[in-house]
């Protein structure tokens, strides 16, 4: 072992003993190399804690996206059990938690169920729904038990250049913890800041796994996943490690970027079952900003066209239907493969069914689009035949065309919101309805 990874070791024991208090420590792991290395100094720095001094506990928070990269998720999963069972056998205060998004913030409802446009540069909705807040909550929570939170990251100066300058502006001369920029009363430490990419390989490739993982999997992972083009060092540690490239994984559904290289390469390298999901990427790039998929409105009311008449709003209901259709035919396909590889959740499935009645979409059908392609008989929106009836009957009742417009758009707010048990926003969605109804009666 080196002497600057022995050194590092010894200063998150160091750290761990410090403080005087049981604030807990939370280590967000994504299964890469930087949070497996941190994880493993981590871990090892902990085991030389005399047990009765061990009073802190280490939380490792995995943030589950929905639309990981299935390889990683899968090998995510193994590793965490691994972690779990480990902890537990050799009395280690290390507890696995996972955090996904809630159901209204998933990558699907807020495309297929709500219409907005997949994102990118300018328009990137998913990162804040999708991971900020899921795990800002499990600090919350841990701040509120127990007053602080102090939050391992491994960022490393070495990884880029924007990188470096973050670390450089958070950092104070001659602390380890930095406020955290947004979390009340919880702190950064960021151990592994100064170790370059060969020494996080080491940790990786030379050193044993201290729950037992089988660490040359993720290796290869990161070697399958390289592409021609990246800068790829070369970290040798026995005759059989052959060069490693600094491939990102993320959420296979990433249109923030322009090519998803690490999917290309795991395609072109014997994962050929991963094609659907590559395609459809690529397909909903194509087609995010075509005028015929796109409605004058945004979900706000907001007129949305260019000045050379280029829709820039929601997505149509056909679009959404014609998505669906796609990510239903895609998840089929991968089956053959993969059986046990899900792209969309059948709570997603009925919950973008309530979104498209509220948006008054009822010429399109979840229920049939999934039958169609699946051979089944499966009723998700059996509540349609019921809405339809009470419309009637409320149209019945109301004598004004305007009255009636307004009455059952609430009513279908409401519905919507108990649904998806997410009653945030619903007083400001009414008054935007009232509001509209009211400059419609001017």
């Amino acid at each position: 072992m080196s002497k600057h990874i022995l050194y590092i070791i010894n200063e998150i024991k160091d750290q761990y003993l410090t403080d005087d208090n049981d604030r807990p420590w939370i280590i967000g792991f994504s299964g890469g190399k930087d949070s497996t290395a941190l994880l493993q100094l981590v871990w090892l720095a902990i085991s030389e804690v005399p047990k009765e001094r061990r009073i802190r506990k280490l939380h490792v928070i995995c943030n589950d996206t929905m639309v990981e990269n299935p390889i990683i998720q899968e090998y995510v999963d193994e590793v965490l059990e691994k972690i779990k069972k480990a902890a537990v056998e050799q009395g280690l205060p290390i507890y696995v938690d996972k955090t996904i998004p809630r159901l209204e913030d998933t990558f699907w409802i807020s495309v297929v169920g709500r219409g907005y446009p997949v994102p990118n540069n300018s328009f990137r909705f998913c990162t804040e729904k999708m991971k900020i807040k899921p795990t800002s909550r499990f600090i919350t929570e841990q701040v509120t038990e127990f007053g602080e939170a102090i939050i391992l990251v491994g960022t490393r100066r070495s990884e880029s250049a924007n990188r470096a300058r973050t670390i450089k502006k958070h950092e104070l001369r001659g602390k380890r913890l930095t406020n955290h920029p947004s979390q009340f009363n919880t702190f950064i430490y960021s151990p592994i800041k100064e170790l370059m990419l060969e020494e996080v390989w080491y940790i990786i490739n030379a050193m044993t796994s201290p729950w037992g993982a089988d660490n040359s999997k993720l290796f290869q992972i990161y070697a399958d996943a390289s592409a021609d083009d990246y800068e790829c060092p070369t970290v040798v540690t026995d005759k059989n490690h052959t060069s490693c490239g600094q491939s990102r994984f993320g959420c296979w559904t990433c249109t923030v970027v322009k090519e998803d290289k690490s999917m290309s390469a795991l395609v072109n390298k014997g994962n050929e079952w991963l094609r659907p999901l590559m395609n459809l990427r690529n397909d909903m790039i194509e087609n995010r900003n075509l005028s015929e998929n796109r409605m004058t409105t945004r979900r706000n009311g907001t007129w949305a066209v260019t000045e050379d008449g280029h829709n820039q709003g929601a997505y149509t209901p056909k679009y959404r239907a014609k998505l669906l259709k796609q990510i239903l035919l895609a998840q089929k396909e991968i089956q053959e493969t993969k059986p046990n590889i899900e792209l969309i959740t059948n709570q997603e499935l009925i919950a973008i069914q309530v979104i498209w009645y509220r948006d008054m979409i009822f010429e399109y059908s979840v229920s049939e689009i999934y039958n169609r392609i699946f051979n089944k008989n499966v009723d998700m929106d059996s509540k349609n035949e019921k809405i339809q009836k009470e419309l009637e009957l409320l149209r019945n009742s109301c004598e004004d065309e305007g009255d009636y417009n307004l009455i059952k758009e609430l009513l279908i707010l409401q519905q919507s919101k108990a649904f998806l048990n997410r009653k945030r926003g619903l007083k400001g969605e009414v008054e935007q309805v009232l509001e509209k109804y009211l400059n419609n009666e001017n």
